[in-house]
């Protein structure tokens, strides 16, 4: 039974409602009486029926389970795991994809604004949009991590959950994935395993790795995968990072480079630096000035010292960015910075820090908006400005989105 508004909200309960706008972590924010309901599977100004699944102190959370007068942006999942109560893997496969883009910038408006502090007016002068990436919303993801069931089966996770749902396929993994006879939702496949992961490389390689107790067991296909982007070849672990939509790298690439515009000459630090790219894309503008980079990671500090073995002048430090600041294994002077830190972004000592080694700008690679916002924020108080921003569209059909950012020093 649907129960009418102002009967007070309880676990399960299914309510008719009107959705407002969009907000971070593929909702859309609703009321009743007062109350803010943060619903999913909906679209902003749709009359929805939704069934409330967690109550918590001043809002609750809840799947819209019927829809009564649909948006126009609103199209049927081509997945059938994506709908309530099963995958929460894709948040917007009900979603137009030009509608998605839209959606995704909303967000980016919203943080920049509520968590960064700037002005409307100034959020407008960047003229920020999300830029689709080539070869449109499926089959694009080139990594899957599959977490396993007590059976044994492999599958995707629950919305905001550890329970597994065995599935037969996932529709954005990319075409060499779902050929991989990994998903057998109606029988055991992985009675030893945790997870198992699988891996279609731009460099043409198939792989499949294990995982019981975080640590990584090859399946199939080569151990070590081939990777394409930057204009180099580069080889990591199957288990290792690397960016999973096919273009994300060479567009991430682009981006920076476009606003950072290194010169000849110029010293550079690349933070959080992975297996390299950023640092072996600086070290190709600035000829025989030293590029810094920075990484934590035990796998990624050996593969960009593999990599880019044959840039002489590109340090590699393993440390965390803000122990290497911090104590000085990193030096100024430097004129270029490319930051590209983990979800929860650089944080306040990393931005005060590298403002205080005086670089000339720094270009910022976020994966998650709100971070992002907040070190705007611990920027602009420092007197430098946002002075470009664009929006990738790296993960369709899902929630999140890539920005890249150029800040700039004060009288710049």
């Amino acid at each position: 039974m649907t129960a009418p508004a102002g009967a007070g909200l309880e676990e399960a309960q299914r309510v008719e409602l009107t959705v407002d706008a969009v907000a971070p972590g593929g909702h859309c924010v609703a009321r009743v009486d007062g109350q803010v309901v943060f619903v999913r599977h909906a679209l902003p100004g749709e009359r929805v029926v939704v069934e409330v699944t967690e109550l918590h102190r001043g809002f609750a959370r809840a799947d819209a389970v019927e829809v009564l007068a649909p948006s126009a942006d609103r199209v049927e999942q081509p997945c059938p795991y994506a709908k309530p109560g099963r995958c929460g893997g894709c948040d917007l496969q009900h979603v137009t994809p030009a509608a998605q883009l839209d959606w995704k910038l909303a967000v980016v408006r919203e943080q920049l604004t509520r968590l960064g502090g700037l002005t409307d007016d100034q959020v407008d002068a960047l003229g920020v949009r999300v830029e689709a990436l080539p070869g449109g919303p499926l089959g694009w993801r080139s990594r899957v991590r599959y977490a396993v069931d007590a059976a044994g089966r492999a599958g995707l996770l629950k919305h905001r959950s550890h329970e597994v749902v065995p599935i037969d396929r996932c529709l954005i993994a990319h075409p060499a994935i779902r050929e991989l006879p990994v998903l057998t939702p109606s029988g055991a496949s992985w009675p030893d395993a945790d997870a198992v992961e699988t891996v279609a490389s731009t460099g043409g390689d198939v792989s499949v790795v294990a995982y019981a107790d975080g640590v990584p067991t090859p399946v199939s296909g080569p151990a070590d995968v081939r990777e394409v982007a930057a204009g180099r070849d580069w080889t990591l672990p199957a288990s290792g990072f690397w960016q999973v939509h096919p273009a994300a790298a060479d567009t991430l690439v682009g981006a920076v480079l476009d606003l950072l515009d290194p010169r000849p000459g110029e010293t550079a630090w690349d933070l959080y630096g992975g297996a390299g790219l950023f640092a072996a894309a600086l070290a190709g503008r600035v000829g025989d000035a030293r590029v810094t980079l920075v990484e934590s990671s035990r796998s990624g500090v050996d593969a960009a010292r593999a990599n880019l073995a044959d840039l002489p002048r590109v340090e590699v430090v393993a440390a965390r960015v803000e122990t290497a600041l911090a104590r000085r294994r990193v030096t100024g002077p430097v004129d270029l910075v490319v930051l590209d830190p983990p979800r929860s972004g650089a944080g306040a000592p990393v931005v005060r820090d590298i403002v205080a080694a005086g670089p000339r700008a720094v270009a910022y690679v976020a994966c998650d908006p709100a971070a992002f916002a907040r070190d705007v924020r611990t920027f602009t108080g420092a007197g430098w400005r946002l002075a470009a921003l664009r929006g990738f569209d790296l993960f369709p059909m899902t929630q999140h989105v890539e920005l890249v950012g150029l800040f700039l020093p004060p009288q710049s």
